[in-house]
């Protein structure tokens, strides 16, 4: 066993310091009439869009991948990133990290094969832009909306709460 030298403990004590955050990564999937997708998570009022949370020692990129595979069992590589957003904390929940990417339009095939985890989704939808904030916490409905435009502009939006960075 060798030790550590100075620099080094100092280092990892430095590194346990620093703040964590939670990082969720989550795909924009759209229909071949551009409606997107969202799906109804079972533990929780409002809609949202395929993905969640990334694990430890995992990119955003296959996290995204991974949550997309097991929540429609679809195994799609996420595109280019939409949006970039910082959610601040509130109670039970620290800030976080959310990533949003092109998901891609989905195949009539495509859409036919999705399959929903019981114990974690109850239902999809396919809604126009204008639909989405009726069923999407505010925030969400703001990252998609900003979202969408980044994929029309060919941009990423970089976003605090959903709302475009000044």
């Amino acid at each position: 066993m060798t030790a550590r030298s100075p620099d080094e403990a100092q280092l990892t004590e430095w590194m346990a310091s620093l703040p964590r955050k939670r990082m969720g990564a989550g795909a924009l999937l759209r229909d071949q009439d551009g409606r997107v997708l969202l799906v109804e998570p079972v533990y929780q009022d409002a809609w949202v869009v395929p993905g969640g949370v990334v694990e430890a020692d995992e990119s955003p990129h296959a996290g995204c991948r991974r949550e997309v595979a097991e929540e429609l069992g679809l195994d799609r590589p996420p595109g280019r990133i939409l949006s970039v957003d910082w959610v601040p904390a509130e109670p039970g929940r620290t800030e976080a990290l959310v990533i949003l990417y092109d998901g891609g339009e989905l195949s009539e095939q495509e859409i036919a094969a999705i399959t929903l985890p019981p114990d974690e989704l109850a239902s999809f939808a396919f809604c126009t832009p204008g639909e989405v904030g009726a069923k999407v916490r505010p925030a969400v409905g703001r990252r998609i909306g900003e979202s969408l435009a980044a994929l029309a502009g060919g941009t990423v939006a970089a976003l605090e709460d959903g709302r475009p960075v000044s």
